[in-house]
């Protein structure tokens, strides 16, 4: 079999607690400035937004946009339902940029420094590349390079973002493996030649949560660490 030379890591939910981050900051803003509203329910529900925003640039019904605006886009639709008004520009900035402060799974870091020992370690993500060093610097993500989606203008599971990142790295599909806590994130990698392997993250949807099935996968773990031990 092919040798695995480089590994590419979905980000939000496999390598961060986005949800438990969102909630964490939003929270402390919300405390900071008098504000009280549901924001683990404006989590979830930003978080919903997160595909139809993409899709709607696949789609061509919006330009080419970066994911740092389609969140803010989403947020400044989402917020006056949960009763949150009058914000101006710098705030709903800083709340936007939330995602850019999400703390790691307490694996991932010591997972993703033993990989990078043996492996090219990478994140490929939906997030731009201006996000994706933000929330490196933030959560001591020991990444080689970031494949942020404004690199191909491409947001997975378009075939360009996979094969955008193993031509960058100047290597053969068989020769990368895609790892991601979602299988559908899996099957478009597999189906263009990709290796996969499958994080289980149970509590990425809150505690006491299941972990969306494990495939046909060439490595099924229970956290980068596990991932690391296997390789």
């Amino acid at each position: 079999m092919t040798q695995i030379r480089a590994i590419l890591f979905d980000v939000f939910g496999t390598v961060v607690d986005w949800r438990a981050s969102l909630i964490a900051d939003l929270s402390a803003w919300g405390t900071a400035h008098g504000i009280t509203a549901d924001w683990a329910g404006l989590a979830d529900a930003w978080r919903g937004a997160y595909a139809p925003s993409m899709d709607r640039v696949r789609r061509g019904a919006q330009p080419w946009t970066l994911l740092d605006d389609l969140h803010r886009q989403s947020l400044q639709t989402l917020l006056p339902g949960f009763g949150v008004t009058g914000l101006d520009d710098a705030q709903i900035l800083h709340l936007s940029h939330v995602w850019r402060r999400l703390h790691p799974w307490p694996d991932s870091v010591a997972g993703l420094t033993t990989l990078k020992q043996r492996f090219t370690v990478c994140a490929l993500s939906n997030g731009n590349v201006a996000l994706l060093i933000a929330m490196a610097k933030f959560g001591g993500l020991p990444w080689d390079f970031v494949f942020g989606s404004d690199l191909t203008r491409h947001y997975k599971p378009d075939p360009q973002t996979y094969l955008g990142a193993c031509g960058f790295l100047g290597l053969e599909p068989a020769q990368v493996l895609m790892a991601a806590a979602h299988p559908s994130d899996l099957a478009a990698a597999q189906r263009l030649g990709l290796r996969t392997a499958f994080i289980a993250r149970p509590d990425e949807y809150g505690p006491g949560g299941t972990a969306d099935p494990a495939g046909a996968w060439d490595y099924a773990v229970n956290g980068i660490d596990a991932l690391a031990a296997a390789l």
